[in-house]
């Protein structure tokens, strides 16, 4: 029983980073709580989610925005180091956003910010959210 427990539920989490762009063309970041460091907005897909509900919730819990045009697929990162806290399969999206970036979630964000692409810490973000920024600017749709 425990062996097919364990192939039951001994399996990466799916989750969803987020590229919020303005209509200026800034990136939205969130400043996590638990670690100090800028991150894309995003999470896990809930059960009864699809990804673009996924996408959806979670940006507006983060950051205060609405999704108003779903943009490309950037890439799916599943690394099983790109979290040190699951392993999780990651799907990043661009997401044109509307609305006033604003903390939702007093728990999980300190604070949140546009950043022109210059501007961007990239050498102060979360996760592997630097590559999935990378891969973005870059316009690459990457399998990692």
């Amino acid at each position: 029983m425990s062996a097919i427990l364990g192939l039951l539920f001994r399996r990466p989490l799916v989750g969803t980073s987020v590229i919020p762009v303005t209509a200026d063309g800034q990136i939205v970041l969130v400043k996590r709580k638990d670690n100090g460091l800028w991150s894309l907005p995003g999470g896990l897909v809930d059960w009864g989610e699809d990804l673009s509900q996924a996408i959806a919730r979670e940006l507006k819990e983060e950051t205060g925005l609405q999704v108003c045009e779903m943009g490309r697929l950037v890439g799916v990162y599943s690394s099983p180091q790109r979290d040190p806290r699951i392993h999780s399969v990651c799907i990043a999206v661009e997401v044109r956003v509307t609305g006033t970036p604003a903390v939702e979630d007093f728990l999980e964000i300190e604070a949140v910010r546009a950043f022109s692409k210059t501007d961007i810490p990239m050498d102060a973000l979360a996760h592997d959210h630097c590559q999935q920024l990378k891969d973005y600017f870059s316009a690459a749709t990457t399998l990692a």
